[in-house]
């Protein structure tokens, strides 16, 4: 069930919207004209929590409840759109700013407009260089259209738009990591309270939101609260960008009505396509490698914030990675292992040195195929120890991989040790006591 009118996608309905000519003929720009000209902020804002909008980039928090946070009163404010989309699995930003970057910038003007705040920065990922050049003349087009800067429409609004790029690090797509990386510091989380809305850039309010949730704002403005509640559900209204990945015939970035079964995500010819050479599904992550894992059973399970809890794991950045039968759930826990440890900040002793030793364990274990006698008590020892202790979410998010690997498929782990345990034994050696935790 496609959509007929795309959120954020609005290529599909509109070639060549890239162009500011283009999307100012298909009603770009016209719902910020309309708000600095004719609305109130508190107004944007109230549409916004009427609406439903939920941040897009994991947590799923309500965007408007968000903005209301700010202390009344305390100036200067900032506007922070994350762009550093570091989550494995996930591109869904890369397509909106090459293919809709007007929309992106309204966005971010729109929401400026609507906490009050006259400078606005869009934090992007080292390695997104072309992209960070189609924002950058995206912007020069607004303000040659007087739509930034100085007295935007003879309103006394001003408001100025930076792009900068970070150096390219997972753990500065962490809210706090991101505002220390801004201003020139090393990119590592700051300890909460103080929230970012109370004490955020430089010490002042500031509000942080990705780049698909910020894209959704122009399109509640201009089309009003009950047109954007009619996608998606009641807890989870409106359409997400899904990124779909892994061993399936047709990855890529798919606009859905939240709501809409995994299945058909991954099975229909409009989307996913089925498996590669119709093999099963054996796990899907349905929200970035940080997110739990599902299975097969899981495959009617609604795409909603709602849904996905329940089934045990959760939307993330709606980056859904499907793999079929032919990987091991060893491997895979290692390969996302390994790209936790290279990114930990090291700030905290139980992610720094957590994932360093799930990685050296797994790495011997599941690549090698020698196995020491405590190995799966050591693996389910060394996430415990993590959860719930690391100083930011990326020592929680090493922890998933391992944890769903061990619970869902100990079997794969049991038969390393057998296996290693049957080579002990033609070489003479003791055989390896097999140990489950």
């Amino acid at each position: 069930m496609g959509l007929s009118e795309y959120i954020i996608m609005r290529e599909l309905n509109f070639p060549e919207i890239n162009r500011f000519e283009r999307y100012c003929q298909v009603g770009g720009w016209e719902a910020y004209r309309t708000a600095v000209k004719e609305q109130t902020p508190a107004t944007i804002v109230q549409m916004v929590k009427e609406a439903g909008l939920r941040g897009r980039g994991g947590a799923g928090f309500p965007t408007g409840m968000k903005w209301g946070f700010l202390p009344k009163g305390v100036y200067p404010r900032y506007l922070l759109c994350n762009c550093d989309e570091s989550e494995p699995g996930t591109f869904n930003n890369h397509q909106i700013i090459d293919r809709n970057p007007h929309q992106l910038i309204e966005g971010v003007a729109l929401s400026a407009y609507a906490i009050e705040c006259n400078t606005a920065y869009i934090y992007m990922r080292g390695e997104f260089a072309a992209a960070a050049l189609t924002l950058e003349q995206a912007i020069d087009e607004a303000y040659r259209a007087g739509l930034l800067g100085k007295n935007i429409l003879g309103t006394g609004y001003d408001l100025d738009i930076y792009v900068h790029r970070g150096a390219g690090a997972y753990i500065c797509g962490e809210e706090t990591a991101l505002m220390e990386s801004l201003e020139g510091k090393i990119g590592q989380p700051r300890l909460k309270p103080p929230f970012p809305a109370v004490a955020g850039l430089y010490g002042k309010p500031t509000i942080i939101n990705n780049v698909e949730t910020l894209a959704n704002v122009p399109r509640i403005v201009e089309k009003g609260v009950a047109w954007y509640r009619s996608h998606g559900t009641e807890k989870s209204p409106g359409t997400k960008c899904f990124s779909l990945s892994g061993h399936v015939n047709r990855p890529g970035n798919y606009e859905l009505p939240f709501g809409l079964p995994l299945r058909e995500l991954i099975e229909s010819p409009e989307y996913g396509g089925g498996m590669k050479g119709g093999r099963p599904v054996k796990i899907i992550i349905p929200g970035g490698a940080s997110a739990p894992w599902l299975t097969a059973k899981h495959l009617d399970v609604p795409l909603d914030y709602e849904g996905v809890a329940a089934a045990g794991s959760m939307l993330g950045s709606g980056a859904v990675i499907v793999l079929n039968d032919t990987v091991k759930a060893p491997h895979v826990a290692y390969k996302m292992d390994e790209f936790f440890k290279h990114e930990s900040c090291g700030k905290c002793t139980p992610c720094r040195e957590g994932t360093h030793w799930l990685v050296k364990v797994l790495h011997r274990l599941a690549e090698e195929g020698h196995a020491e006698p405590d190995d799966i008590p050591t693996l389910h020892g060394i996430y415990r120890q993590m959860a719930g202790n690391c100083f930011c979410l990326l020592g929680e998010s090493a922890v998933m991989p391992i944890k769903s690997a061990l619970e869902l498929f100990p079997e794969e782990f049991e038969a390393i040790i057998k296996a290693s345990n049957e080579r002990h034994q033609r070489n003479g050696a003791h055989a390896i006591p097999l140990r489950v935790s």
